[in-house]
């Protein structure tokens, strides 16, 4: 039974109204833990470590599999696509079963996406640079045979619903990766798919923000998204170790493009 939300009521209706307050608190805890189904022992209840990891790495493979399978039938481009991550990371012959297995749960029929979310959302609790970064690895999913199709984008948009993540936050995560692509060494989505290289617009693209930001702004943006991407507080987080290759590169294309930026802008 879900007491969080009474606790939580109840303590802090004592702190600030008194002995009324804290009656009050508990009645509106109450409708949290009941009425409105949610679970705050996830967001307190500490997680082995081990176990976040091996939920990410198979939650990442799954959904990237249903993923593939949203226009209905899996190209060789995505099936390249999730061979290249997976040859990436150096998986071992178990660990690339396990993933073999994953994706191939998540492109059966009977795969139902929410339910699958549920567990690594209660690994990610508090951990919004996790969350970011699962995301990404999924929008480089959809965007391996060329571009974000329709049937992609609203299963895209139906994990951030999950996370409660807006459909506009997901726009400009897409927008994002797309451009990070650009400034990505030597990969499939480098230098092949922009023989003129990397342009300023992306380059303000990779850090979220328009050409019209200021020196403060860019600055600002770049040390977040460095933070949240840095390898080794991602793998504290509980991101696998195998895909600390994943969030290196990601940093190197943030990197490069926001030395663009200084170089043209500044």
């Amino acid at each position: 039974m879900n007491i969080w939300g009474k606790i939580i009521g109840g303590l802090l209706g004592l702190a600030v109204f008194g002995p009324i307050g804290l009656l009050l608190g508990i009645w509106i805890g109450s409708s949290f833990d009941k009425g409105m189904n949610q679970d705050f022992s996830s967001i307190f209840e500490q997680k082995d470590p081990a176990e976040t990891q091996h939920v990410f790495f198979t939650t990442t493979f799954a959904v990237m599999g249903h993923i593939a399978k949203a226009d209905g039938i899996v190209s060789k481009q995505e099936i390249a696509a999730a061979e290249q991550v997976m040859a990436q990371l150096g998986l071992d012959a178990s660990k690339r079963k396990l993933a073999i297995d994953s994706f191939d749960l998540g492109k059966s029929a009977g795969f139902q996406l929410d339910n699958n979310l549920q567990e690594l959302i209660k690994h990610c609790a508090r951990k919004p640079s996790l969350i970011q970064m699962f995301l990404e690895i999924q929008i480089l999913a959809a965007t391996a045979d060329g571009a974000v199709s329709q049937p992609e984008m609203q299963i895209l948009y139906q994990i951030g619903r999950a996370f409660r993540i807006s459909s506009l936050q997901i726009d400009r995560l897409v927008e994002m990766v797309i451009a990070q692509r650009s400034f990505h060494q030597g990969g499939a989505g480098g230098s092949a798919r922009n023989q003129s290289g990397p342009t300023i617009e992306q380059a303000y693209k990779v850090l979220g923000l328009e050409q019209s930001a200021s020196k403060a702004e860019v600055k600002k943006a770049y040390r977040k998204l460095m933070s949240q991407h840095h390898p080794d507080k991602l793998v504290a987080k509980g991101m696998p170790e195998e895909m600390v290759k994943v969030a290196t590169e990601k940093s190197q294309e943030i990197q490069a493009a926001y030395e663009m930026i200084k170089q043209q802008s500044f």
